[in-house]
């Protein structure tokens, strides 16, 4: 993450306003420079958030509907620096304390949050002078193994005029975000589904389902290979279709090669 000269951004996600309220306005007094670009209610939301505003500091509740802060920051990786929010007694707070990531209590002190602010700063000054970003993967997988997901969506229902088709998921080869719907193309065909891209992206099954762009989940059992066309721009070609899929560079890792 190579901040330059540019002012810091932050994302804030917090599932209840007076929280995520409160933190705003104590970020305010004690970090005046910071440019807070996202206020999100939910995972799904922070994610959708982060991809479009790629900020350099996200400042997560851990316990969130649809994706759980854990979760998003395991998506956001290196990308940002990452800050938990969390409750009292939470049961992770050890292992944040053993695995040296940082986090804030509800409700905010101020003392503790300008102790957490100077130690963002002072870890980006280290990166903007060439020190690679702290790499909590191992942490964060830890830890989001012991939030409880639910069983990944089975089966998805599409209106085709005046019937309802019942699509199974491991049919589908990708979805695309349509304006105000989901395109989902199946073996059998097209549909349309009024389930936002982002939510459904928290109901599928993240080891055969991989988000690619912003606008796209493709299922990997149907992509035949990734082709890096020119510098930062790369697609995929599916098994047996006509049609490529951008991949953004957020995701291009996913197709490192050996």
């Amino acid at each position: 993450m190579n901040l330059g000269t540019k002012p810091v951004t932050a994302l804030i996600a917090d599932d209840e306003e007076a929280p995520r309220e409160q933190l705003l306005a104590a970020l305010q007094r004690a970090w005046p420079a910071l440019r807070v670009v996202a206020a999100a209610a939910n995972g799904a939301d922070a994610w959708d958030a982060f991809l479009e505003h790629e900020p350099g500091v996200c400042f997560l509740d851990i316990r969130m509907p649809g994706f759980s802060g854990l979760e998003v920051a395991q998506r956001i990786g290196t990308k940002a620096a990452v800050v938990f929010v969390t409750a009292y007694g939470d049961h992770a707070i050890a292992a944040f304390d053993a695995g040296a990531a940082d986090y804030l209590m509800k409700p905010v002190d101020p003392a503790r949050l300008t102790q957490t602010v100077q130690r963002l700063q002072q870890r980006l000054d280290a990166q903007r002078a060439g020190a690679a970003p702290p790499d909590l993967a191992a942490l964060l997988q830890q830890l989001a193994s012991q939030v409880r997901r639910p069983p990944s969506l089975q089966v998805l229902q599409a209106s085709v005029g005046r019937e309802v088709r019942l699509i199974r998921c491991d049919e589908v080869v990708y979805f695309e975000s349509d304006t105000r719907y989901t395109r989902v193309v199946h073996e059998g065909g097209d549909a349309l589904i009024r389930t936002p891209l982002k939510e459904l992206l928290a109901q599928l099954d993240e080891t055969q389902f991989w988000q690619v762009h912003r606008s796209i989940i493709v299922n990997q059992r149907h992509v035949a290979s990734a082709v890096r066309v020119d510098e930062g721009h790369m697609h995929l070609v599916l098994r047996g279709r006509p049609e490529t899929l951008p991949v953004s560079r957020h995701f291009q890792a996913l197709f490192k090669g050996q």
